[in-house]
Protein backbone atom coordinates (compact mmCIF):
# COMPACT_ATOMS: atom_id res chain seq x y z
CA UNK A 1 0.00 0.00 0.00
CA UNK A 2 2.84 2.48 0.86
CA UNK A 3 3.93 1.72 -2.74
CA UNK A 4 0.58 2.86 -4.13
CA UNK A 5 0.32 5.67 -2.47
CA UNK A 6 3.73 7.27 -3.13
CA UNK A 7 2.59 6.38 -6.75
CA UNK A 8 -0.30 8.73 -6.09
CA UNK A 9 1.92 11.84 -4.82
CA UNK A 10 3.92 11.55 -7.75
CA UNK A 11 1.22 10.99 -10.19
CA UNK A 12 -0.59 14.40 -8.47
CA UNK A 13 2.69 16.31 -8.58
CA UNK A 14 4.49 15.17 -11.88
CA UNK A 15 2.19 13.37 -14.18
CA UNK A 16 -1.13 15.78 -13.68
CA UNK A 17 0.38 18.81 -14.24
CA UNK A 18 2.38 18.09 -17.11
CA UNK A 19 -0.53 16.36 -18.89
CA UNK A 20 -3.28 19.08 -17.24
CA UNK A 21 -4.84 20.05 -20.54
CA UNK A 22 -5.67 16.26 -21.62
CA UNK A 23 -7.08 15.35 -18.49
CA UNK A 24 -9.31 19.25 -18.70
CA UNK A 25 -10.26 18.07 -22.56
CA UNK A 26 -11.37 14.42 -20.80
CA UNK A 27 -13.13 15.75 -18.03
CA UNK A 28 -15.53 16.45 -20.66
CA UNK A 29 -16.12 13.48 -21.97
CA UNK A 30 -14.48 10.20 -23.49
CA UNK A 31 -14.43 9.15 -27.20
CA UNK A 32 -12.61 5.69 -26.97
CA UNK A 33 -10.96 4.35 -30.50
CA UNK A 34 -11.36 0.80 -28.85
CA UNK A 35 -13.23 -1.87 -26.91
CA UNK A 36 -10.24 -3.89 -25.67
CA UNK A 37 -11.72 -7.28 -23.48
CA UNK A 38 -8.60 -8.93 -21.78
CA UNK A 39 -7.51 -11.00 -19.25
CA UNK A 40 -7.51 -9.86 -15.13
CA UNK A 41 -3.77 -10.89 -14.96
CA UNK A 42 -2.02 -8.91 -13.61
CA UNK A 43 0.69 -9.13 -16.26
CA UNK A 44 -1.08 -7.96 -18.54
CA UNK A 45 -1.75 -3.54 -19.57
CA UNK A 46 -3.36 -3.42 -22.39
CA UNK A 47 -2.50 0.77 -22.59
CA UNK A 48 1.32 -0.39 -22.12
CA UNK A 49 1.32 -3.37 -24.82
CA UNK A 50 -0.60 -1.05 -27.50
CA UNK A 51 1.22 2.31 -26.36
CA UNK A 52 -2.31 3.41 -26.37
CA UNK A 53 -3.22 6.95 -24.63
CA UNK A 54 -5.71 8.10 -22.03
CA UNK A 55 -8.81 7.58 -23.32
CA UNK A 56 -8.18 5.71 -26.09
CA UNK A 57 -9.15 2.38 -24.75
CA UNK A 58 -12.84 1.31 -23.16
CA UNK A 59 -11.59 -1.80 -21.48
CA UNK A 60 -13.40 -5.10 -19.75
CA UNK A 61 -11.15 -7.61 -17.85
CA UNK A 62 -12.08 -10.57 -15.83
CA UNK A 63 -10.54 -14.07 -15.60
CA UNK A 64 -9.92 -15.90 -19.00
CA UNK A 65 -11.19 -12.61 -21.11
CA UNK A 66 -14.47 -14.48 -21.37
CA UNK A 67 -17.66 -12.68 -22.77
CA UNK A 68 -21.26 -14.68 -21.44
CA UNK A 69 -22.79 -15.37 -24.80
CA UNK A 70 -26.24 -12.52 -24.58
CA UNK A 71 -29.37 -13.44 -21.58
CA UNK A 72 -26.65 -16.19 -20.02
CA UNK A 73 -25.74 -13.50 -17.16
CA UNK A 74 -26.57 -10.22 -15.94
CA UNK A 75 -23.20 -9.44 -15.17
CA UNK A 76 -21.41 -6.41 -16.10
CA UNK A 77 -20.09 -7.60 -19.58
CA UNK A 78 -23.11 -7.26 -21.46
CA UNK A 79 -24.20 -3.61 -20.47
CA UNK A 80 -20.19 -2.42 -20.45
CA UNK A 81 -20.35 -4.04 -24.40
CA UNK A 82 -23.82 -2.55 -25.26
CA UNK A 83 -23.07 0.71 -24.11
CA UNK A 84 -19.46 1.04 -25.47
CA UNK A 85 -20.80 0.05 -29.09
CA UNK A 86 -24.62 1.79 -28.64
CA UNK A 87 -23.23 5.17 -26.35
CA UNK A 88 -19.96 5.59 -27.39
CA UNK A 89 -20.01 4.62 -31.25
CA UNK A 90 -16.92 1.96 -30.99
CA UNK A 91 -16.32 0.26 -34.37
CA UNK A 92 -13.33 -1.91 -33.21
CA UNK A 93 -12.99 -4.28 -30.98
CA UNK A 94 -10.19 -6.67 -29.65
CA UNK A 95 -10.27 -9.64 -27.86
CA UNK A 96 -7.24 -10.19 -26.24
CA UNK A 97 -5.81 -13.63 -24.49
CA UNK A 98 -2.68 -14.19 -23.31
CA UNK A 99 0.28 -17.01 -22.47
CA UNK A 100 0.53 -18.59 -19.37
CA UNK A 101 -3.53 -17.93 -18.63
CA UNK A 102 -4.22 -19.09 -15.20
CA UNK A 103 -8.00 -19.51 -15.85
CA UNK A 104 -7.29 -21.45 -19.04
CA UNK A 105 -5.29 -23.79 -16.95
CA UNK A 106 -8.05 -24.08 -14.57
CA UNK A 107 -10.61 -24.61 -17.81
CA UNK A 108 -8.23 -27.86 -18.64
CA UNK A 109 -8.94 -29.18 -15.10
CA UNK A 110 -12.44 -27.92 -14.35
CA UNK A 111 -13.88 -30.68 -11.82
CA UNK A 112 -11.03 -29.67 -9.56
CA UNK A 113 -12.41 -26.52 -9.23
CA UNK A 114 -15.84 -27.27 -7.76
CA UNK A 115 -14.98 -27.75 -3.98
CA UNK A 116 -12.17 -25.23 -3.97
CA UNK A 117 -13.14 -22.19 -5.81
CA UNK A 118 -16.81 -22.88 -6.95
CA UNK A 119 -17.71 -19.48 -8.37
CA UNK A 120 -14.23 -19.94 -10.81
CA UNK A 121 -15.89 -22.96 -11.57
CA UNK A 122 -19.13 -21.38 -12.53
CA UNK A 123 -17.29 -18.96 -14.35
CA UNK A 124 -15.78 -20.77 -16.71
CA UNK A 125 -18.69 -22.57 -17.59
CA UNK A 126 -18.87 -19.67 -20.02
CA UNK A 127 -15.64 -21.40 -21.94
CA UNK A 128 -17.49 -24.65 -22.05
CA UNK A 129 -17.72 -24.45 -25.73
CA UNK A 130 -13.77 -24.25 -25.64
CA UNK A 131 -12.96 -26.97 -23.05
CA UNK A 132 -15.61 -29.49 -25.07
CA UNK A 133 -13.87 -28.40 -28.33
CA UNK A 134 -10.43 -28.84 -27.37
CA UNK A 135 -10.86 -32.42 -26.03
CA UNK A 136 -12.79 -33.60 -29.15
CA UNK A 137 -10.21 -32.02 -31.52
CA UNK A 138 -6.71 -32.15 -30.17
CA UNK A 139 -5.78 -35.21 -28.10
CA UNK A 140 -2.34 -35.83 -29.33
CA UNK A 141 -1.53 -32.42 -27.39
CA UNK A 142 -0.76 -31.92 -23.58
CA UNK A 143 1.04 -29.93 -20.92
CA UNK A 144 2.42 -26.43 -22.59
CA UNK A 145 1.38 -27.63 -25.82
CA UNK A 146 -2.52 -28.38 -25.01
CA UNK A 147 -2.46 -24.85 -22.84
CA UNK A 148 -1.37 -22.47 -25.90
CA UNK A 149 -4.35 -24.06 -28.11
CA UNK A 150 -6.63 -23.96 -25.50
CA UNK A 151 -5.80 -19.97 -25.25
CA UNK A 152 -6.42 -19.70 -28.57
CA UNK A 153 -9.67 -21.70 -29.14
CA UNK A 154 -10.94 -19.81 -25.99
CA UNK A 155 -10.25 -16.03 -27.85
CA UNK A 156 -12.36 -17.72 -31.05
CA UNK A 157 -15.08 -19.17 -28.91
CA UNK A 158 -15.94 -15.96 -27.24
CA UNK A 159 -15.66 -14.01 -30.28
CA UNK A 160 -18.78 -15.85 -30.94
CA UNK A 161 -20.22 -15.18 -27.80
CA UNK A 162 -19.81 -11.93 -28.04
CA UNK A 163 -21.12 -12.10 -31.48
CA UNK A 164 -25.00 -13.15 -29.97
CA UNK A 165 -25.48 -9.86 -28.69
CA UNK A 166 -27.82 -8.01 -30.67
CA UNK A 167 -25.91 -5.18 -30.72
CA UNK A 168 -23.14 -6.17 -31.82
CA UNK A 169 -25.16 -8.44 -34.14
CA UNK A 170 -27.08 -5.65 -36.15
CA UNK A 171 -23.34 -3.53 -36.39
CA UNK A 172 -21.69 -6.42 -37.76
CA UNK A 173 -24.62 -7.04 -40.41
CA UNK A 174 -24.34 -3.02 -41.33
CA UNK A 175 -20.31 -3.30 -41.91
CA UNK A 176 -20.31 -0.89 -38.85
CA UNK A 177 -17.62 -2.86 -36.42
CA UNK A 178 -14.79 -4.93 -36.75
CA UNK A 179 -13.88 -7.64 -34.75
CA UNK A 180 -10.10 -8.82 -33.60
CA UNK A 181 -8.90 -11.91 -31.96
CA UNK A 182 -5.50 -11.19 -30.67
CA UNK A 183 -2.74 -13.23 -28.26
CA UNK A 184 -0.29 -11.53 -25.98
CA UNK A 185 2.73 -13.50 -25.38
CA UNK A 186 4.23 -12.36 -22.12
CA UNK A 187 7.51 -13.75 -22.14
CA UNK A 188 8.58 -12.23 -25.91
CA UNK A 189 6.05 -8.91 -25.56
CA UNK A 190 4.31 -10.36 -29.05
CA UNK A 191 1.24 -9.93 -30.23
CA UNK A 192 -0.52 -12.41 -32.36
CA UNK A 193 -3.81 -11.76 -34.23
CA UNK A 194 -5.96 -14.43 -36.01
CA UNK A 195 -6.17 -14.09 -39.73
CA UNK A 196 -9.74 -16.00 -41.23
CA UNK A 197 -8.16 -16.38 -44.62
CA UNK A 198 -5.31 -18.33 -43.65
CA UNK A 199 -6.97 -19.73 -40.13
CA UNK A 200 -4.09 -19.00 -38.18
CA UNK A 201 -2.51 -16.69 -35.67
CA UNK A 202 -0.17 -13.64 -37.47
CA UNK A 203 1.22 -10.67 -36.52
CA UNK A 204 -1.12 -7.91 -36.69
CA UNK A 205 1.12 -5.44 -39.13
CA UNK A 206 0.11 -8.55 -41.76
CA UNK A 207 -3.43 -7.55 -41.73
CA UNK A 208 -2.64 -3.92 -42.79
CA UNK A 209 -2.61 -2.87 -46.59
CA UNK A 210 0.66 -2.68 -47.64
CA UNK A 211 0.38 1.65 -47.63
CA UNK A 212 -0.88 1.67 -43.96
CA UNK A 213 1.82 -0.70 -43.30
CA UNK A 214 4.68 1.27 -44.61
CA UNK A 215 3.53 4.36 -42.62
CA UNK A 216 3.89 2.64 -38.89
CA UNK A 217 6.70 0.32 -39.68
CA UNK A 218 10.25 -0.09 -40.29
CA UNK A 219 11.61 -2.57 -42.60
CA UNK A 220 10.62 -6.55 -40.55
CA UNK A 221 13.88 -8.16 -42.35
CA UNK A 222 15.98 -8.22 -39.36
CA UNK A 223 13.04 -9.23 -37.31
CA UNK A 224 13.68 -12.56 -35.45
CA UNK A 225 10.61 -14.30 -34.55
CA UNK A 226 10.79 -17.42 -32.10
CA UNK A 227 8.01 -19.95 -32.37
CA UNK A 228 7.04 -22.18 -29.93
CA UNK A 229 7.20 -25.96 -29.66
CA UNK A 230 3.17 -26.16 -30.92
CA UNK A 231 3.67 -23.41 -33.86
CA UNK A 232 6.74 -24.99 -35.38
CA UNK A 233 4.92 -28.39 -35.40
CA UNK A 234 2.56 -27.14 -36.93
CA UNK A 235 4.23 -24.66 -39.51
CA UNK A 236 3.41 -25.34 -43.50
CA UNK A 237 5.52 -27.42 -46.08
CA UNK A 238 7.44 -24.89 -47.89
CA UNK A 239 5.17 -24.71 -51.04
CA UNK A 240 2.83 -23.68 -48.52
CA UNK A 241 4.29 -20.65 -47.10
CA UNK A 242 3.06 -17.44 -48.15
CA UNK A 243 5.31 -14.43 -48.96
CA UNK A 244 7.29 -13.23 -45.83
CA UNK A 245 7.23 -16.68 -44.13
CA UNK A 246 9.07 -15.44 -41.38
CA UNK A 247 5.96 -13.66 -39.99
CA UNK A 248 3.37 -16.04 -40.71
CA UNK A 249 2.99 -17.53 -37.21
CA UNK A 250 0.18 -20.61 -37.16
CA UNK A 251 -1.27 -21.78 -34.53
CA UNK A 252 -2.01 -25.58 -35.18
CA UNK A 253 -3.36 -27.43 -37.94
CA UNK A 254 -7.32 -27.40 -38.36
CA UNK A 255 -9.67 -29.29 -39.84
CA UNK A 256 -12.31 -28.06 -42.95
CA UNK A 257 -15.08 -28.23 -40.37
CA UNK A 258 -13.14 -25.93 -37.52
CA UNK A 259 -12.53 -23.64 -40.45
CA UNK A 260 -16.05 -23.37 -40.96
CA UNK A 261 -16.60 -23.21 -37.15
CA UNK A 262 -14.01 -20.69 -36.38
CA UNK A 263 -14.26 -17.10 -36.71
CA UNK A 264 -16.07 -16.64 -39.61
CA UNK A 265 -13.81 -13.11 -40.74
CA UNK A 266 -15.99 -10.29 -39.16
CA UNK A 267 -12.39 -8.46 -38.99
CA UNK A 268 -12.06 -9.12 -42.94
CA UNK A 269 -15.35 -7.62 -43.66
Amino acid sequence: MKKLIKGLREFKSSYFPANEELFEQLSHGQKPRVLFITCSDSRIDPNLITQAGLGELFVIRNAGNIIPPYGATNGGEGATIEYAVQALDIQQIIVCGHSHCGAMKGLMKLDSLRIEMPLVHDWLKYAEATRRLVKDNYSDYEGEELLEIIIAENVLTQIENLRTYPVIHSKLHQGQLKIYAWIYQIETGEVLAYDAQNHAYILPQNQLLPSERDEIFEPLSNVEIRFTKTQQRALPSSEEVPNGAHEWFPMTVLSPEQMERIYRGSATK
